[in-house]
């Protein structure tokens, strides 16, 4: 006779494995049951599901809560608290919500635990709503309920709702705590509301909450979204006054503000004393300190610090060489622009319409029309769709270099891909044709424009042009 293991231990086993985060170990033991003597009961399934939770692991949390079932086990509060986790963690709030009315079904009474895990999955519409109905259930909302709602608010882009659920939660005798005010500043910061950022930032010690580090870096980001350096900068100053120690969020969206307020020169101080703040940069530091180089008309130093990224051990992205191909072209450095662009995929970096754009651009500054159609015509092989911006400079690379004949192609290239021409496309050869004097063919080219373009205005255009001929 075969003596399995006894079902007490098992499930200290389990719950002992499921604490350790060891969900593997939880599993196995929860098979070895299965095959045993000794019978999974809910306990054994609940702790499970619980460790499939706590490692995202959805579809397994449901199979179990499934197999509760048809081992004819009642599946309790804490099963479907669980399972609502686990599709929480896996992002599907469908099957979350699913499960918050399968409970209701089976009358297993929601507590605040499912719901608050609910919330968190869903979106902020649902969130709400699903706060709304708390009193029907008879489950009275808590701190975690209305922080929770607050950050979908946040999540989707609601700010005047989280400011709306932050202020009414004494109205319920509840306390808001530093997370309730961080959720409602990234809110703020989302929506380009800085200065509601700030006075939420400056309520906080009224209220004798203590800004934490993700306070000041929501403050910080909702400045530098909205051009605020000088704010952004004060705000880092004042860290050390709250024993707060700058990390590398606050310190890529301070060298972002600098960068969006064309102060390179700060961008560059804030980024070389990072290493003495034992904060290490990030690839986002260098990408917002290359774009601070790039408006300031520093090529070389945008360089430098793009070469200089795998030094310390950061791969660059297409936002980096972007950056730097911006300002190879405003230091007129077509040469270089074009040798970035063709390293991208040296690089296992698939160049973008603004890596296209910005090498365009620099060929058309340094007269290279034959360049920029090239790169052009790349695009599309590249499954890159052009904008008309890069349309436009490839143009004026024509016009400027007395190409003007070549206008036609880019057009009909543009309307082939299905770009709309913009008021910038024509005007170019319209006005070389003005200033060449060429007025016996400057209608019929004017004519070809309109019936390439097809736009609504041709008509307009032709009595227009008709009546300066009759003159």
């Amino acid at each position: 006779m075969r003596v399995g293991p006894h079902a007490v231990c098992c499930n200290t086993a389990m719950n002992a494995c499921n604490k350790g985060l060891q969900w593997h170990v939880c599993l196995d033991l929860l098979r070895v049951m299965t095959w045993a003597t000794t019978k999974p009961d809910e306990v054994s399934y609940n702790s499970a599901i619980g460790a499939c939770s706590k490692s995202g692991q959805w579809q397994l949390a449901l199979r179990f809560l499934m197999e509760m079932v048809g081992e004819k086990l009642l599946p309790d509060v804490i099963s479907f608290s669980s399972a609502i986790s686990a599709c929480e963690q896996g992002g599907q709030w469908h099957f979350a919500l699913s499960l918050l009315t399968s409970m209701c079904a089976s009358r297993v009474p929601p507590n605040d635990i499912s719901i608050n895990v609910a919330l968190s999955a869903c979106n902020w519409y649902i969130a709400l709503s699903l706060l709304g109905r708390m009193p029907v259930v008879r489950v009275l909302p808590n701190q975690r309920t209305y922080n929770v709602a607050i950050s979908s608010c946040e999540k989707g882009g609601q700010w005047q709702l989280a400011i709306q659920l932050l202020g009414g939660m004494p109205a319920l005798r509840l306390d808001p705590i530093a997370m309730s005010y961080n959720a409602a500043m990234s809110a703020c910061e989302k929506g380009g509301q800085w200065q509601l950022a700030l006075s939420l930032l400056g309520n906080m010690p009224q209220v004798s909450i203590s800004p934490t580090e993700v306070s000041y870096g929501a403050a910080i980001s909702a400045c530098e979204k909205s051009g605020e350096w000088q704010l952004a900068l004060h705000l880092l100053d004042m860290l050390p006054y709250f024993s707060l120690a700058p990390n590398v969020i606050i310190c890529s969206a301070a060298i972002s503000a600098c960068e969006k307020g064309g102060e390179w020169q700060l961008a560059m101080h804030l980024l070389r004393n990072m290493p003495g703040t034992t904060v290490m940069p990030n690839v986002i530091c260098y990408n917002a300190a290359v774009s601070a180089c790039s408006k300031g008309g520093q090529w070389a130093l945008a360089l430098h610090l793009l070469f200089g990224m795998p030094e310390c051990k950061l791969s660059p992205t297409q936002v980096s060489y972007s950056a730097a191909i911006s300002a190879c072209e405003k230091g007129l450095q077509w040469q270089l622009a074009f040798s970035l662009l063709s390293s991208m995929p040296q690089m296992q970096i698939l160049p973008n319409e603004v890596s296209f754009g910005a090498a365009i651009s620099a060929a058309e500054k340094g007269r290279q029309w034959q360049v920029a159609l090239a790169l052009l015509s790349a695009m599309p092989e590249m499954q890159v769709l052009p904008p008309v911006m890069c349309f436009n400079a490839a143009m004026l690379a024509c016009i400027n270099c007395g190409r003007w004949q070549n206008m036609f192609g880019i057009l009909a290239e543009m309307l082939r891909l299905g770009v709309d021409p913009s008021q910038f496309s024509c005007a170019p050869l319209l006005t070389e044709c003005e200033q060449r004097a060429l007025l016996g063919s400057e209608g019929s080219i004017a004519e070809r424009l309109l019936t390439i373009l097809g736009t609504p205005g041709a008509k307009a255009y032709e009595k227009e042009a008709h009546s300066n001929r009759l003159q």
